[in-house]
């Protein structure tokens, strides 16, 4: 397998020591300087805690489809923004394997699997969802943001498998606007509920009259969220 390839990557560093962290990935054009900032621009203060690293990496440059073949910072390819069509798994898989550098460069700077949680907005919380059910299954959890899954989805599968072998899964929170013009309101609510189905605990939060954006309410949910899975040391 080709070596994973290093991703440009921002972080907001803890202000105590650093015991966990959070990979929060962008949606598809963006960057992970762009999304930090968005962040920081519906929440006050910042998505900063004492004792977490919170790691915002950037998508390379690609061929996208949806775009007729333009470049376009996405985390994988795909042949439409729908349910209907099959995954892009040889995109997905090569950059899960550069996503997978970076959280274990996390796990050797001390901090273990399970005080690691992984999240995403629209196509970055597809990915996260990839990265946490059949790459990553031992993390602290999964967030997704205005996000699917194929309806045919790898994931549900793997999540089936773990089930079926009495392994654990990771919880996730799932967050939708009920306005979303792009990734539809149904699409999140199905995803939600055939990773339920699979075995996977799963939380959905509708925020009615939300586009395809965040908002502070919602962020300031996923950091109650992450704080209930990822708290100090020692508590």
């Amino acid at each position: 397998m080709a070596a994973a390839r290093r991703l440009q990557l921002c972080a907001v560093a803890p202000t105590a020591k650093h015991s966990a962290s959070v990979l929060f990935l962008h949606g598809s054009g963006d960057t992970g300087q762009g999304l930090r900032a968005w962040v920081r621009d519906v929440m006050t203060p910042d998505l900063a805690f004492p004792h977490i690293r919170v790691l915002y990496p950037t998508a390379p440059e690609r061929p996208y489809t949806p775009m007729r073949g333009a470049l376009s910072n996405v985390w994988f390819d795909r042949l439409k923004i729908s349910q209907d069509c099959p995954e892009h798994l040889d995109s997905i898989d090569s950059m899960a394997q550069s996503l997978g550098s970076i959280i274990q460069d996390e796990v050797d700077a001390g901090v273990p699997k399970h005080r690691i949680v992984i999240g995403g907005f629209s196509m970055g919380g597809a990915m996260a969802l990839h990265l946490a059910c059949r790459f990553h299954p031992d993390i602290a959890g999964v967030f997704a943001l205005s996000s699917f899954l194929n309806k045919d989805s790898v994931a549900f599968q793997a999540v089936e498998e773990r089930q079926r072998s009495c392994l654990p899964v990771p919880d996730l929170l799932q967050c939708h606007g009920s306005s979303d013009e792009l990734v539809l309101f149904q699409w999140g609510e199905e995803t939600s509920a055939l990773l339920q189905n699979a075995g996977m605990r799963s939380t959905f939060q509708c925020f009615p009259g939300l586009h395809h954006q965040i908002c502070g309410p919602e962020m300031e949910l996923v950091r109650g969220w992450i704080l209930s899975r990822l708290p100090p040391s020692g508590s």
